[in-house]
């Protein structure tokens, strides 16, 4: 027969016992769990570098791709203008030079006018020979050689100053007749306040002194300059419509000064005496 401190220790032991095993039981359970848990994280930590991975490769070619377009958007001239100008009449342009300016015949007392017929509009000038008379007979000598015709106005400026600049067979600016001519007029009374107004016609020149050669430019709209450079016409009411809208179409760069968005070329140029 078990005695009652036998039965006593016998339930301890098999209350240790169960002790035990609810702790095995617990530690493996543990185990199972974490081991599940660590497969989770492991999951997800390299689902997370896969998709980091993937989110810096997408990033970067966003990036890449953004800049490509910041580029190309940088690079690209900026948007024209519709042309407002018809197109130019066939012919080509005369690449002729002299060696000195032509004689002077230009009878001071007279009146003489330009006409530009150009693929914008005619633009009409009241030639000053009596102020101006060597620009005035080089005018009147090249146009009526046909030096002008079939030659684009290859600069309009739209900042600073409003100019529209013509007078080079060669449309880059750097053309001229192999001759020079002096300054003259630098002192005409419409420059005031060195300001060349609205409808002056004058002589574009090298920076330097009596380096005026055929390019010209004509005023759209009142400009700041120095009073270095020949004013030998002026246009007329007509013929300032036609240079707004030119200038109205803009220019190239979107800068300010570049080749204009309007097709602007002389089909023919014709000085008449009055």
């Amino acid at each position: 027969m078990v005695s009652q401190e036998q039965r006593r220790r016998q339930l301890a032991r098999e209350k240790f016992l169960r002790q035990q095993q609810r702790r095995t039981d617990a530690r493996r359970k543990a185990r199972v769990r974490n081991s599940v848990i660590a497969s989770v994280l492991a999951v997800i930590v390299i689902g997370s570098v896969a998709l980091y991975t993937t989110d810096v490769l997408k990033g970067d070619d966003d990036t890449k791709q953004n800049a490509g377009a910041e580029v190309t958007s940088s690079a690209s001239a900026p948007s024209k203008a519709p042309d407002p100008c018809e197109k130019p009449a066939e012919g080509k342009v005369k690449t002729a030079t002299w060696k000195k300016e032509p004689e002077l015949t230009v009878d001071k007392s007279a009146k003489y006018t330009m006409k530009l017929a150009t693929t914008c509009g005619d633009i009409d000038i009241a030639l000053k020979a009596s102020a101006a008379p060597h620009t005035v007979n080089s005018f009147d000598f090249l146009a009526g050689k046909g030096y002008f015709d079939h030659s684009k106005c290859h600069r309009l400026t739209t900042n600073g100053i409003y100019v529209l600049q013509c007078g080079d067979p060669t449309g880059t600016g750097t053309g001229g007749p192999g001759y020079t001519i002096p300054d003259e007029n630098l002192k005409d009374k419409s420059l005031k306040a060195n300001t060349y107004p609205a409808g002056t016609v004058a002589m574009a020149n090298t920076g330097q002194k009596h380096t005026g050669g055929s390019q010209f430019f004509l005023v759209y709209q009142d400009s700041q300059l120095p009073p270095s450079y020949t004013p030998f016409g002026t246009v007329s009411e007509s013929g300032m419509k036609v240079l707004k809208k030119i200038a109205d179409a803009g220019e190239s760069t979107g800068a300010g000064d570049g080749a204009p968005n309007a097709t602007v070329v002389i089909d023919k140029a014709t000085v008449t005496k009055s």
